[in-house]
C-alpha cells in the first residue's frame, strides 16, 4: 500500500512527460500501480478529500479571490452542521429575489471545494446553497455552536491575509449577504423653491459586533468612508453615503442582482 505522497509524486512525474515505464524505474513502483493511478482507477491527489488548509494556510490550488467572496456569505447567512461520519454540510441561505446572488454563491462554493457537489435546496422565499465535506470547518474555523453574534468571530491569520489581498471580494460577499444599495431622497429649498434630490447609498446591517468590525476595517483599508448607528435591538447599521465612497463601491460591487 503506497501513501498519498508517493502516489502524488508518481502522478506528477507521469504528467511531466515521462512514460509509465520511466516513472516505474525512477520510483521503484510497479507499472500496474502507476497506470491505475494515472487512469483514475485509484483516487488521484485532486480527487481525494485532503484538508484544504494544510499547515495553517489555504492550499495554493484554491482560488483566494473566490474564498474571500465566499467568506462574506458564510459570515452573514451561512452555517455548518455536522452529519454522520464527521461529514459537515455548509448551508448558505440566499434570498430568491436576487437569483444572480444564488448563482454567484454556488459558483464560489464550487470553486473553493471543486471535488464536492453543490446543490440548491428551495424553501419559502429563499434558496440554500449546500455542499458537504469533512473539511468545511477547516475552511471556516469560525464555525461553532450558537448564533454568531453570541460568540467571538475572529479571522485566522491565513484568512486575514486573504482578506487583505482581496478586500473588495470580501466586501462584495458581505454586501450580498447582509447589505444593500438603495436610493435615498431629500427635499431642499433652493432659491425659494423646494426641490427633491436623490442620492445612492450602501447599507450593511449585522448583530455581531465582530462581523461589523471586519466589514468596517476592510472599508477603511480600501478608503471608503462610513458611519454607523446601533439599533435598540443591538443590530448595527453601517452607512456609506459620501459621493466619492459610493462611487468606489459602485465601481467594485454595485447593486444586488
Amino acid at each position: 500500500m503506497y501513501d498519498m505522497a508517493t502516489r502524488q509524486r508518481a502522478i506528477r512525474l507521469h504528467a511531466s512527460g515521462l512514460t509509465i515505464s520511466q516513472v516505474s524505474r525512477a520510483t521503484g513502483i510497479s507499472r500496474f500501480a502507476i497506470r491505475a493511478w494515472a487512469s483514475g482507477a485509484v483516487p488521484s491527489p485532486r480527487m481525494t478529500a485532503e484538508c484544504p488548509v494544510p499547515h495553517g494556510r489555504l492550499d495554493p490550488s484554491r482560488p483566494r479571490a473566490d474564498y474571500a467572496y465566499l467568506l462574506g456569505p458564510y459570515l452573514g447567512d451561512g452555517c455548518i452542521s455536522r452529519g454522520r461520519r464527521d461529514v459537515h454540510a455548509l448551508r448558505i441561505a440566499c434570498g430568491d429575489v436576487w437569483p444572480g446572488l444564488i448563482d454567484e454563491c454556488a459558483r464560489a462554493v464550487a470553486a473553493v471545494m471543486p471535488q464536492n457537489k453543490v446543490i440548491r435546496v428551495r424553501a419559502v422565499g429563499h434558496t440554500s446553497v449546500v455542499s458537504t465535506s469533512k473539511h468545511w470547518p477547516c475552511l471556516f474555523p469560525q464555525h461553532g455552536p450558537g448564533p454568531k453574534h453570541l460568540r467571538p468571530i475572529v479571522l485566522a491569520p491565513w484568512q486575514q491575509e486573504i482578506v487583505d489581498a482581496h478586500p473588495w471580494e470580501f466586501l462584495c460577499g458581505l454586501i450580498h449577504s447582509d447589505g444593500c444599495r438603495i436610493t435615498n431622497w431629500t427635499v431642499r429649498t433652493v432659491g425659494g423653491a423646494r426641490k427633491r434630490y436623490e442620492y445612492p447609498r450602501y447599507f450593511f446591517t449585522n448583530t455581531s459586533a465582530d462581523i461589523v468590525r471586519l466589514f468596517t476595517d476592510t472599508l477603511d483599508a480600501v478608503g471608503v468612508q462610513w458611519r454607523s448607528v446601533t439599533r435598540p435591538t443591538g443590530a448595527v447599521d453601517v452607512s456609506v453615503a459620501r459621493k466619492a465612497s459610493v462611487a468606489l463601491m459602485d465601481a467594485r460591487i454595485g447593486p444586488k442582482y
